[in-house]
């Protein structure tokens, strides 16, 4: 099964937890068990597992990036968005999560979230479920 989900950002730098959305994917095409792919085909945002019980967790995580990342650097990428690139390659395009009785595998706290770092942008999450 191939789906890709559109996520749709409002800040330059943000978390977005689209765990109901990969979910949603799964039931609408009756997969029970397996192996849930995450994939995000951007060079500036990324996607990562984490706490989702306690929004402060995620703006914990984006202070700490933009200390140790900060926007203000001499950057030689013309663009203008090298952290947003630094970014994307610390936190990762890709997770991989075991399906079980139609839902994802996730830790009691965990949730699956879309990480932008040069928004505000439409952005794509491909979701293959094998």
């Amino acid at each position: 099964m191939k789906k890709t989900l559109t996520v749709r950002t409002g800040s330059k730098t943000e978390f977005i937890d689209i765990t109901r959305d990969i979910e949603e994917a799964i039931r609408s095409e009756g997969v029970d068990d397996g192996v849930c792919m995450l994939f995000v085909p951007h060079t500036t945002a990324a996607i990562t597992i984490n706490e989702s019980a306690d929004p402060s967790v995620k703006s914990d995580i984006l202070m700490v990036l933009n200390k140790i990342i900060p926007w203000k650097e001499a950057y030689g990428h013309l663009e203008g968005n090298s952290p947003a690139h630094i970014k994307s390659s610390i936190i990762g395009t890709s997770e991989i999560i075991a399906v079980e009785g139609g839902r994802l595998k996730l830790g009691t706290w965990q949730g699956v979230f879309f990480c932008e770092f040069d928004g505000p942008r439409s952005r794509k999450v491909h979701i293959r479920l094998l």
